[in-house]
C-alpha cells in the first residue's frame, strides 16, 4: 500500500469531523494548491485542452487526480492529460455548471465537488488582500496567535518555495498605536510580491478563524527592518524551487492557463 497523500491525509480528516468547518476548508486549501493531473478528450493542442467529461447523476463531471499512477490505474491505458494546479482547474470551470471527480475508485480521498462548490471555490481564491501602508514603530515577538493559523502559514509557506527566501512572524505596533501582527517577507524575487500576499490571504480565508488578521510586508536582505525582525520574529524557511524544465508543461504559468474547449 502506498503512503497516503497529503489530500488523502487532508480528506480523511475532514470525513473524521464531517461539522468541523476548519478541516473541511483545509481540504480544500490543499485541493487548490496541490498538483493535479486532469483527464484529457485527447492530446492537448497548443494551449487548448478538451477534458473528458462524465455525466454523474444531473451534473457534469471532469476527472482529477492527484498521482499519475492513480489516473493510469482509472483508465487502465495509455491517456492524455495535463498537470494543474487545482486552482487553476477551479478557475477554468467556474460559472460552467461542471464539478470535480477527484480520485474516482483509486484513492480514500475520492470524492465529489459539485458544480456550485467549484465556483465557490474559485471564487475564494479570487478573493485579493487590501492593500494599506503604514510604519512600524516597534517590533516585539509574536503572541497569542492561534495554533490553527501557525499550521496554515506553515503549509502554505511550504508551497510557495523560491518566491523568497525567508520569512518572519512578528508582533508590531504602528505609529499612532495600531497594534497587530506582521509577517515580514525578506529577499523575495522580483515580482512574487502580489503572490506572496494573496498565499498568506488564502492562508487566511481557509485557516477557518474568522477574525485573523495579518499584515504582510517585503524587505531587501540588507533593510535594517529584516535585522530586527531576526531579533523578534518566527522565523520561516522557504523551500527551494524544483528546478525548471526547459518547456512548461500546459498550464503551468498561471496567467496563461490552457484554453478549455
Amino acid at each position: 500500500m502506498t503512503d497516503p497523500t497529503p489530500l488523502d491525509l487532508a480528506h480523511a480528516a475532514m470525513e473524521a469531523a464531517p461539522e468541523d468547518d476548519a478541516a473541511r476548508l483545509r481540504f480544500y486549501e490543499r485541493l487548490a494548491d496541490g498538483e493535479v493531473f486532469l483527464l484529457l478528450a485527447g492530446a492537448p493542442e497548443g494551449e487548448n485542452v478538451e477534458p473528458e467529461l462524465f455525466d454523474v447523476a444531473d451534473a457534469r463531471f471532469v476527472l482529477v487526480f492527484d498521482r499519475e499512477e492513480r489516473l493510469a490505474r482509472f483508465t487502465g491505458r495509455i491517456s492524455p492529460y495535463v498537470a494543474l494546479s487545482g486552482r487553476a482547474i477551479a478557475g477554468m470551470l467556474a460559472g460552467q455548471g461542471i464539478g470535480l471527480a477527484v480520485n474516482p475508485e483509486v484513492a480514500p480521498s475520492q470524492i465529489l465537488i459539485p458544480p456550485e462548490a467549484v465556483d465557490w471555490l474559485a471564487e475564494t481564491l479570487s478573493d485579493g488582500p487590501a492593500e494599506a501602508e503604514a510604519r512600524p514603530e516597534e517590533i516585539t515577538a509574536p503572541r497569542g496567535l492561534p495554533e490553527a493559523l501557525l499550521t496554515a502559514l506553515d503549509a502554505k509557506l511550504a508551497s510557495a518555495g523560491g518566491l523568497a527566501r525567508f520569512a518572519y512572524l512578528a508582533g508590531v505596533t504602528y505609529t499612532g498605536g495600531a497594534r497587530g501582527h506582521l509577517l515580514g517577507f525578506v529577499g523575495a524575487t522580483p515580482g512574487a510580491e502580489p503572490a506572496l500576499a494573496r498565499a498568506i490571504n488564502e492562508a487566511l480565508t481557509f485557516s477557518g478563524l474568522e477574525a485573523a488578521a495579518l499584515d504582510v510586508a517585503f524587505f531587501a536582505t540588507s533593510d535594517p527592518m529584516a535585522a530586527t525582525l531576526a531579533r523578534h520574529g518566527l522565523r520561516f524557511d522557504l523551500p527551494q524551487p524544483p528546478t525548471p524544465e526547459d518547456r512548461p508543461a500546459p498550464g503551468s504559468d498561471p496567467d496563461k492557463p490552457p484554453i478549455l474547449r
